[in-house]
């Protein structure tokens, strides 16, 4: 017997995560968005030694890499809110914003994660489709604000499109949100991003009142097994947040990663596998089309493919060796891998088009 709960999570679609390697099979990922390159060396330094003092509790208030990221940002340390992974603060935002009655506003296709931390909330999802180039529809999105709406979320680059809105669209958006009204920016791929158009969301959060800026270690750092995330925003809404954070989220191990990701030795590493990903997402795609597949202009770490028969593809050439993520009929999303493991893929890909 189920015990008794809220009716609304009985049909919420629960998070798939990209599918992983089969035990004892060789084959390539290209399904997670993760980076292709183990941890930066001063990381794995930094977790041997902080691995000696396990015995105890972390730092709740993750002081040292708070103030690290204050300092990255330019931004107070009463404005940064670190927690375990962006994901974890979409949620305790979603729960301290939003609740029954209430609305919070994002696009769709976008992350798998936004209906899941809306239903948690208790407030009501409001979807708005991606425009004819799978972009967030900004003016659309201003359109359905309503008296009930406490969140709208944009994810900038969008996962899983890859593709970004503008600053002028952003201020646009904000225009219409009334300024109670919180206008979350998921940048987890903003380290990817080289087109002049896209803003820095942490500009804005100094300009307008409603603005919180997630990001995370989990992408360009290559830290997704540590899970860190944190949050830019107001010092009142980051208040809010750490009211509702679980206690010790962040573990000793994690929290010494990151910082020592930020350490200005790192960054030199860090920008060249940052450029080796931006260099390889474009020759991916050039190849892509080359071979008559449909391809979304990308500013994140992989290429979206539209096509019905995505599943299919993503069948075949796991079949083969190599993981992608398929979004249904919408299409087929390949995360940027090594040069070797990028050159399997689009090896495979022209054989199935070959016989297809």
């Amino acid at each position: 017997m189920t015990v008794k709960h809220r009716p609304s999570i009985d049909g919420l679609a629960a998070y798939k995560p990209g599918r992983a390697p089969a035990a004892g099979r060789p084959q390539v990922k290209l399904s997670s968005n993760e980076m292709p390159f183990g941890p930066l060396p001063a990381v794995l330094d930094a977790i041997s030694h902080a691995a000696a003092t396990l015995n105890r509790y972390p730092d709740f208030h993750r002081v040292r890499l708070t103030e690290a990221l204050a300092e990255r940002h330019g931004v107070d340390p009463s404005q940064v809110v670190v927690d375990n992974g962006s994901g974890a603060l979409l949620q305790v935002l979603a729960s301290v914003i939003a609740g029954p009655g209430d609305e919070i506003l994002h696009a769709w296709r976008a992350f798998e994660s936004y209906p899941i931390v809306t239903a948690v909330s208790g407030a009501t999802g409001v979807t708005v489709p991606l425009d004819d180039r799978y972009t967030h529809d900004l003016p659309a999105m201003a359109a359905a604000v309503t008296d009930r709406t406490r969140m709208a979320i944009v994810c900038n680059p969008n996962n899983p499109t890859g593709t970004v809105v503008s600053r002028a669209e952003l201020d646009r958006l904000l225009d219409a949100l009334p300024d109670d009204v919180l206008l979350v920016l998921d940048e987890a791929y903003h380290d990817f991003v080289t087109d002049p158009r896209s803003p820095c969301g942490i500009d804005l959060v100094g300009e307008r009142p409603n603005v919180a800026v997630l990001r995370t270690f989990s992408k360009a750092y290559g830290l997704a097994g540590l899970r860190v995330g944190y949050c830019v925003t107001r010092p009142e809404t980051a208040e809010l947040i750490r009211k509702a954070v679980v206690g010790f989220s962040v573990s000793t191990l994690a929290q010494a990663g990151a910082l020592a990701a930020l350490d200005p030795e790192s960054d030199v590493e860090l920008k060249r596998r940052v450029a080796h990903v931006v260099e390889e997402r474009t020759r991916v795609a050039a190849e892509l089309a080359r071979l008559g597949v449909p391809v979304v202009p990308s500013q994140a770490n992989f290429v979206f493919m539209p096509m019905p028969d995505g599943p299919a593809m993503a069948a075949a050439l796991e079949e083969r060796g190599v993981i992608l993520r398929a979004y249904g009929t919408d299409g087929l999303r390949v995360t940027i891998g090594t040069t070797e493991e990028n050159d399997r893929f689009l090896a495979l890909a022209a054989e199935l088009l070959r016989r297809s």
